[in-house]
């Protein structure tokens, strides 16, 4: 069994704030320790929604992540872009590409 943990989730813009919000997203996190993959994939057929699939060395990694000042500095400007979750799933990832087994 895996180590690695991941979280699946389906995230909604405000009206026309996807992109914002996807880059807000991107910059929060860049440089996070234990983080090894946040793929982004944009709904067709909803302009303002997407999925996140994130992969960690682990789910304590993801937990530390949340208490680092320059994530918790993006809450209120991620707040402002974000319509809602609606989907939230935690994962045991086995593979990814370019990833190791």
């Amino acid at each position: 069994m895996s180590a690695k943990w991941g979280l699946l989730g389906r995230m909604t813009a405000k009206p026309g704030k996807r992109d914002e919000l996807i880059a807000a997203l991107k910059e929060s996190s860049r440089d996070v320790p234990g983080k090894l993959l946040y793929l982004f994939q944009l709904e067709q057929d909803d302009p303002d929604a997407f999925w996140i699939n994130e992969i960690w060395e682990s789910k304590a990694a993801y937990e530390a992540c949340l208490t680092m000042p320059q994530v918790g500095d993006w809450g209120a400007k991620l707040a402002g872009l974000m319509a809602g979750i609606e989907h939230r799933t935690e994962t045991v990832p086995l593979d990814y590409a370019g990833g190791q087994k």
